[in-house]
């Protein structure tokens, strides 16, 4: 009976830690060794290029509050360099933000000359992209296929760090059925 229970008991942990999905993102720091700065001609634009921005990523701006800060704007307030009215500011030099819907994010040092000087970033994130047909299959019959739920998308991007973890699970399901 006492064999039966542990094993229920372990059973029932496995299952619990096997479906639990904790929901972190990536960590970004902009203009990553050099941070946020005006020192060194960082080409933020460029370092935006390059990330894959998800839901659930934290942006961090790592600068000197003495000379620098963060503005979130608009995109009419970002093209001008203009943070007379900023959706949010930021002045700690240590900020971290959560992205936490799709599109541009616009941000910028408020400081005066700095923006003008390139200390401004556009965080863009992407939808899941759509599939477009091939030019052989627009010919033949369409089939309609329901678009995802906005859920699925979420937490689809929600548990990206965990999908190096696959083989851990496949080790601890081993531990479990071994003992």
């Amino acid at each position: 009976m006492a064999l039966v229970l542990e094993n229920t008991v372990l059973a029932v942990l496995f299952f619990i830690l096997t479906s639990v999905q904790v929901s972190i993102g990536e960590v970004h720091k902009v203009g990553d060794s050099a941070g946020w700065t005006t020192i060194g001609n960082v080409d933020y634009k460029q370092w935006s290029a390059t990330k894959n921005f998800q839901i659930g990523d934290v942006i961090v701006f790592e600068y000197n509050p003495q000379f620098h800060n963060v503005m979130q704007v608009t995109h009419a307030e970002y093209k001008s360099c203009n943070a007379s009215s900023p959706i949010s500011t930021h002045t700690t030099g240590n900020d971290s933000i959560t992205i936490s819907t799709h599109g541009h994010h616009f941000f910028m040092c408020a400081v005066p000359g700095h923006c003008q000087a390139g200390q401004k970033v556009d965080i863009n994130v992407l939808r899941s992209p759509s599939v477009a047909p091939s030019p052989s299959s627009v010919s033949s019959p369409i089939h309609m296929v329901p678009a995802p739920s906005p859920n699925a998308a979420r937490f689809s991007a929600l548990n990206k760090p965990f999908e190096k973890l696959g083989w851990l699970l496949v080790v601890l399901q081993l531990l479990f059925v071994v003992s």
